[in-house]
């Protein structure tokens, strides 16, 4: 069983070796890291490429420009795929995701598996409240829109299993950015896949800086109401 953990980056060469490290050290024996870089102007995929020479279980898509957290993913899952991976992990490289839940979240017999901040034993640390309370109703808000029976459906720790992104019409995703981890919540729910959550503690970023922006939330609500409306 081969654990491939995607690792999208733009700007981030404060993170990534250790990032790399913490990952292979506590994914399950034998899983493999994928950065995917979107030609970072600080040099992060220049650093990637150095680790890679050293460690084979280090692999890397260069990609010429930023295209959204979406295309990323999308672009690593093909690759992750091509690599042979039985399951594939979505990881943030800020550190915001705890590496040490990787080898649990491999190990749950499920199609979709989320690491959440809503359920009982999951948490936030270092937001502030406003931060959390937005974020909490957003998905309050989701859920009671759409249906989607998932407590933390803008969460981005998530491991897939092989053949449900084999078997995924990635033509039919329209998101660029964040808001690409409600769509795939949302059309794997649609699609009957078995969604499970597991408790997590979600950690503001270690170094650099965040991606986060308001037009983050609006290109969500966005998709939530196209949803909502036309139930695609």
């Amino acid at each position: 069983m081969k654990t491939i953990a995607v690792i999208p980056t733009y700007n981030e060469k404060e993170n990534v070796r250790e990032m790399a490290r913490a990952a292979l050290d506590k994914l399950p024996e034998g899983g493999e890291v994928l950065f995917v870089d979107d030609n970072s102007p600080d040099g992060t995929g220049r650093i990637i490429d150095e680790m890679k020479a050293a460690e084979p279980r280090i692999q890397v898509l260069h990609r010429a420009a930023k295209a959204g957290l979406g295309r990323a993913y999308v672009a690593g899952f093909a690759e992750a795929l091509k690599l042979g991976a039985d399951k594939i992990i979505e990881l943030d490289c800020d550190f915001s995701h705890p590496v040490e839940k990787l080898k649990a979240l491999a190990a749950v017999d499920a199609d979709i598996v989320i690491g959440s901040r809503y359920v009982k034993g999951g948490k936030c640390v270092g937001w502030p409240f406003k931060r959390w309370l937005v974020s909490r109703l957003g998905g309050l808000f989701i859920r009671m829109m759409t249906g989607l029976p998932v407590n933390d459906p803008t969460g981005g720790f998530k491991c897939f299993k092989r053949e449900v992104l084999e078997n995924f019409d990635f033509g039919a995703v329209e998101s660029m950015g964040y808001s690409f981890q409600f769509e795939m919540n949302y059309r794997m729910w649609k699609a009957g896949r078995k969604m499970v959550e597991i408790p997590i503690t979600f950690t503001e970023r270690r170094a650099g800086k965040s991606k986060i922006t308001a037009g983050i939330a609006r290109e969500t609500l966005a998709m939530v109401w196209k949803f909502r409306r036309f139930g695609r």
